[in-house]
């Protein structure tokens, strides 16, 4: 089994900071890919930030140059910093790993979600 377990999100001003982190655990061989969606009400889920387990970045166009996604693979960790944050940046933030388990077998694993208010 694994577990993926979010940490972080909360309430902020617009302009304002957080920081999201996200940790796989569990029956493990190598994680692929780590990042974050998020889905505002009413809205598609949608791609945030991922990062490989060979270091490439992926970022949304309207993120760029605010949040920053970094990874700890000794402990199978991504940490999303969201800088100069906007009201339209409000949703549930989904962490997503995609891994090989000690199976070999290719999984895709969400967290629970994490809330994040930006107020203007």
């Amino acid at each position: 089994q694994v577990q993926v377990l979010e940490s972080g999100g909360g309430l902020v001003q617009a302009g304002g900071s957080l920081r999201l982190s996200c940790e796989a655990s569990g029956n493990i061989f190598r994680i692929n890919t780590m990042g974050w969606y998020r889905q505002a009400p009413g809205k598609q889920r949608e791609l945030v930030a991922t990062i490989t387990g060979s270091g490439i970045l992926n970022y949304a166009d309207s993120v760029k140059g605010r949040f920053t996604i970094s990874g700890d693979k000794s402990k199978n960790m991504v940490t999303l910093q969201m800088n100069s944050l906007k009201p339209e940046d409000t949703a549930v933030y989904y962490c997503y790993c995609n891994l090989q388990t000690v199976f070999l077998a290719e999984r895709n694993y969400w967290g629970q979600g994490t809330q994040v208010t930006v107020s203007s």
